[in-house]
């Protein structure tokens, strides 16, 4: 399990520091593993975090700490090139595996989501693919056994975290969402779980 820091990067209109940073992460070292940045989209800032992971790796109080980044997955190759030899690894949102069904639920393609999660996994460094599941959308059998099964092509012992969708902090929509109950969240587990040797957890 790795207990890190979360570490939420602001918004670009905001300017922030690498030292602002440091000192509130060496403050709370003694009691983590690792840091995770997080919040919007963190790969949209990846310079800073790339800034930011590599004092902490020249840091001699902190470069035990691992460095992780909490995406959705939307970024180029290019970005992972930037980070990679200052980033652990990444835990990846996959909202759906079909694309039309992920346009539906995020209005954007999965494409870039999809090569993340191969680029990543390829290189070590992907720790687990969160799949947020919203009933109605992207709970069906058939569905989750597709993903489960491309996912263990890439790895069979990957670590798959099943997370229930929750109204909690989402704005309205015109289209009525609503959060799976603990059975259809043991549900889904049971059928990711089913596949090859993944390692799923349901929250």
């Amino acid at each position: 399990m790795h207990l890190g820091m979360p570490v939420r990067l602001l918004p670009k209109a905001r300017h922030l520091a690498v030292a602002d940073l440091l000192e509130p992460i060496r403050v709370a070292a003694p009691f983590l593993s690792g840091v995770t940045v997080s919040g919007g989209e963190a790969t949209m800032q990846a310079p800073f975090v790339r800034a930011l992971f590599g004092a902490i790796k020249a840091d001699p109080e902190l470069a035990r700490l691992t460095c992780f980044v909490d995406t959705n997955g939307d970024a180029s190759t290019a970005t992972w090139d930037l980070l990679g030899d200052v980033m652990d690894a990444a835990m990846v949102d996959l909202k759906c595996l079909d694309p039309a069904r992920h346009v539906s639920l995020t209005g954007s393609d999965n494409t870039r989501t999809l090569r993340s999660i191969e680029t990543l996994q390829g290189r070590g460094q992907l720790y687990e693919v969160r799949l947020l599941i919203v009933p109605g959308f992207n709970d069906d059998d058939e569905l989750l056994t597709e993903t489960a099964r491309w996912l263990a092509d890439l790895d069979p012992g990957m670590r798959v975290r099943i997370i229930g969708f929750r109204r909690h902090g989402i704005r309205p929509t015109a289209v009525p969402l609503r959060e799976p109950s603990a059975a259809e969240r043991a549900h889904y587990g049971d059928i990711v779980r089913s596949i090859a040797d993944l390692q799923v957890t349901v929250v």
